[in-house]
């Protein structure tokens, strides 16, 4: 996300009606979160972020609780940046793509092949690095919570079946607003049009883009499967999604109730996580049943294509430590 004059305007969309969104204060000193997403409202990040609303109100008998905003209905992932970074709204899950321009260390997270499988990554955030990943964003009026898995990230397209690089020149493929996506597609050999999640679908029907790239609950919930029907199991990227906070919500409240929205955040990861397995595997086998094409990869050819891309962003020397540090853990 590139913060700007158009970012710093979103502070003052209260005037606009976003007022409702920011904390409120009720009866018996009750206090209710907003929170964002793009995603639908069964969607496992949503539905984590529900449970988080309930467990609260658990401990609290009511006193803290969460109202959501899913679907985009305040706007695109950017635009949910910016609210919470200036309090119009109170927490976002956004994608780490959607950080890694404002978040430099976000970028390790983001590379593609930096991680082997769904547990790599897992083992990742939920340890030591996580931590150090989820405290980069309190120098600019966010708070980090949770990382929520939204990988592994494969191709599709509506021209034909790619199995290997050779096939993805002259595609116009989405991606993320994310320097790193864009310059690991040009490396495959497509040519990268960044557009924000809910423009992939006219896009695609138009033909403004030929792809794009995403994990399988993304592209079954998008409804981009019916007409983008070759999928490709490329497995270039394990990029989590990030659960954020306002630092200024954040930091109004007591050291116990900091303390305890921290608490629940860390538990909702578990909640998510069984979600998205289920989620993962019942999308796959609906698109599949109305008849995309999945295609197994060269994935070897594929990450060759983008090692300039690695050695490109590795070259800060923090980033290759923090590189080294998570090809390390097992």
């Amino acid at each position: 996300m590139s913060l700007t004059r158009r970012t710093l305007g979103l502070a003052g969309l209260s005037g606009l009606g976003l007022a409702a969104c920011t904390p409120r204060q009720g009866t018996g000193g009750q206090t209710i979160f907003s929170a964002v997403d793009v995603h639908p409202v069964d969607f496992p990040t949503v539905t984590a972020v529900k449970w988080m609303g309930e467990e609260l109100g658990r401990l609290t008998n009511g006193r803290l609780g969460i109202r959501q905003f899913p679907s985009g209905q305040l706007g695109n992932e950017d635009d949910s940046i910016g609210m919470a970074r200036f309090q119009a709204v109170d927490m976002c899950r956004v994608a780490v793509a959607a950080l890694n321009n404002a978040f430099p260390e976000t970028r390790l997270l983001a590379l593609p092949y930096v991680f082997r499988s769904v547990p790599h990554v897992r083992a990742v955030v939920d340890g030591e690095i996580g931590t150090e990943l989820l405290n980069v964003f309190e120098g600019r009026g966010l708070v980090g919570l949770a990382y929520y898995d939204a990988a592994p990230r494969c191709f599709y397209n509506v021209r034909h079946p790619v199995t290997e690089p050779g096939q993805m020149r002259g595609l116009k493929m989405r991606a993320p607003q994310s320097d790193i996506f864009l310059d690991s597609i040009r490396a495959m050999g497509a040519n990268p049009t960044p557009l924000t999640f809910g423009a992939v679908f006219s896009s695609l029907q138009t033909h403004l883009i030929d792809g794009a790239e995403n994990n399988w609950p993304a592209y079954q919930s998008s409804r981009q499967f019916e007409v983008a029907r070759f999928w490709s199991q490329t497995e270039h990227s394990f990029s989590p999604d990030a659960l954020l906070m306002s630092k200024a919500s954040f930091d109004a409240l007591t050291p116990a109730d900091r303390e305890l929205v921290r608490d629940v955040a860390r538990r909702s990861v578990q909640i998510m996580r069984v979600e998205w397995d289920k989620r993962e595997a019942d999308a796959r086998a609906a698109v599949i049943a109305v008849g995309v094409q999945v295609a197994e990869v060269d994935k070897a050819a594929f990450a060759a294509t983008v090692r300039p891309v690695l050695d490109k962003y590795l070259a800060e020397p923090r980033l290759r430590a923090l590189h080294e540090r998570i090809a390390a853990v097992a």
